[in-house]
């Protein structure tokens, strides 16, 4: 697939040996490849060198998906027929590189945020939603995903050069070395620097709670409004409509950009591992705790305890933890309820066909 038409070529939406190993694997070589650059119920926006097509999976995927991760993301490279110049039909998604997925909102389900990107830019704008918990959660499943986050700290226009200062040093005093993107759309600030994050060819999301910015950030980097924010409020650069639908955009210099909409919950889905992995400091402490099985909430000779009350450890970041592992052991254990019950469905289609063999004359 290294076909052009136009001006693109498929490396340019994001295409290489990664996702061609999985293509050949799966011998699906005689299939044409394209990129899901959006979604909207059901019907998926494909593009690859030669255009863009409205594409539908099959009636078999339908049937044969057990989960939302078995459906087409934006994000996925799949294989493709073209049923004419601008319609498709999708025949399979190609393994992932990495994934973003928490769980949705209300429901004890899996939620695909995007698919095969290299960084997510956590936006919180220094107003309101400014929260040191909630871009812990979406660094947990950033790790998760194998994807690298950043943290791009918007709207600093409405706050001093000292007020400022006092949020990075709280982020940094938390997080360590993340990297960290201090930006105003208004005041153009930040953006060169955001800018030396993407590279041609990569593809990178943005992620945050509706309202922060995270669309009128992508249109200053594009060099023009191709998502409309509404009317600004120039004292808090909020526009009145924010992205509903994900999406994907091309910069000139050849990055690609995914908006998504405002997440007002970012909900644990099979992180246990990845929690464990951002928190290594409690993990460590964990390991002297007075009993094996130790919960550190009110249990005798805890040393995690024992570091929140001394100050050696953070106190918010102790109850986050204690706060993400529930939620992500609670979606565990009704991942197995479900599993059980895929089961006994999957045993009923069975003895169904056996059925209907009989009865056939």
């Amino acid at each position: 697939m290294n076909g052009e038409t136009g001006k693109i070529k498929i490396e340019d939406l994001g295409y290489g040996e990664f996702f061609e190993t999985g293509r050949n694997k799966l011998n699906l070589g005689v299939f044409e490849v394209a990129r899901i650059i959006a979604e909207h119920k059901g019907l998926y926006i494909a593009k690859n060198a030669r255009g863009e097509y409205s594409a539908k999976i099959t009636g078999k995927q339908v049937f044969d998906a057990l989960t939302r991760e078995d459906y087409p993301a934006v994000g996925d490279w799949v294989v493709i027929t073209e049923t004419s110049e601008t319609q498709a039909v999708i025949h399979k998604v190609l393994p992932r590189k990495t994934m973003l997925k928490r769980k949705s909102s209300g429901k004890n389900d899996i939620q695909i945020i995007a698919t095969n990107i290299e960084v997510a830019f956590v936006v919180e704008s220094v107003d309101g939603d400014y929260n040191l918990n909630r871009f812990e959660r979406y660094f947990v499943i950033a790790n998760d995903g194998g994807v690298r986050p950043v943290i791009v700290l918007n709207k600093t226009d409405l706050i001093s050069k000292e007020e400022l200062k006092i949020k990075i040093e709280q982020i940094k005093k938390r997080f360590g070395d993340i990297d960290l993107v201090a930006a105003s759309t208004l005041a153009d600030g930040g953006l060169d620097e955001l800018k030396s994050y993407i590279s041609k060819g990569k593809t990178y999301c943005f992620l945050g709670s509706s309202g922060v910015g995270k669309s009128s950030l992508i249109n200053k980097l594009i060099g023009k409004i191709v998502i409309n924010t509404g009317d600004i409020d120039y004292r808090t650069d909020r526009g009145r409509h924010t992205t509903t639908g994900r999406g994907m955009y091309f910069l000139k210099d050849g990055g690609i950009l995914i908006d998504n909409p405002g997440m007002r919950e970012v909900g644990m889905a099979d992180a246990g591992s990845s929690i464990e992995n951002l928190f290594d400091e409690i993990i460590v402490l964990a390991k002297k705790c007075k009993f094996s099985d130790c919960t550190h909430i009110q249990e005798p000779g805890c040393k995690v305890l024992a570091a929140v009350q001394s100050g050696k450890l953070d106190e918010g970041k102790y109850l986050n933890y204690i706060s993400l592992k529930r939620e992500a052991e609670y979606f565990e254990m009704a991942k197995v309820e479900r599993k059980q019950k895929e089961r006994q469905f999957g045993k009923f289609i069975k003895t169904a066909k056996k059925q209907l063999k009989k009865l056939d004359y």
